[in-house]
């Protein structure tokens, strides 16, 4: 869990260190003039904004948010893709292979990233469903939400809910 957690927290640092470690791979590796303006003006934004996009597709995720951790599925794509990205830096002679491997992968954690959020999405694991012993939720689909909740309400017991947050979560306490 610490590993999932330590990548949730490295998902937007990543977006700005990436982009500056193409930078430095082509200053000291010598990567080129053509590099140059590759690294300058399609490289390092294409990282920038892919990374940007990846960690808002996975931080929107409900049970991503309510872990504040990624899943095993994202930290193996993000890994292979930091490290392909890394590689790409270093201007040597499998250049082209692995950048075409980083393109590939940040392809596929995209699609992964929304088939996870769509099927979250569809089977509401993110949304807060209340029971009371063996009744229906209490927040139904459909008409009559209202009336429901007005009907189970007059003459039963008042349920408060509320949150709590630790202080080492870097919240404050309510």
């Amino acid at each position: 869990m610490w590993l999932r957690r330590a990548f949730f927290h490295w998902l937007i640092p990543a977006a700005f260190l990436l982009p500056i470690w193409l930078l430095i791979g082509w200053i000291v590796f010598q990567g080129g003039a053509g590099a140059f303006l590759w690294v300058l003006f399609i490289a390092a934004p294409s990282v920038f904004f892919g990374q940007l996009v990846l960690t808002l597709l996975v931080r929107a995720r409900p049970t991503v948010r309510a872990g504040r951790a990624v899943s095993w599925w994202d930290l193996a794509g993000f890994a292979t893709w930091h490290a392909l990205t890394i590689a790409v830096g270093f201007f040597g002679p499998w250049f082209p292979l692995l950048l075409l491997g980083a393109i590939v992968v940040a392809l596929v954690m995209f699609w992964s990233s929304l088939r996870q959020l769509w099927s979250e999405a569809r089977s509401g694991t993110g949304r807060i469903v209340l029971r009371y012993s063996e009744t229906e939720p209490l927040f139904a689909d459909g008409d009559g939400v209202r009336a429901q909740r007005e009907s189970r309400n007059r003459g039963g017991d008042t349920i408060v809910l509320s949150e709590m947050s630790r202080t080492d979560e870097g919240r404050l306490p309510h």
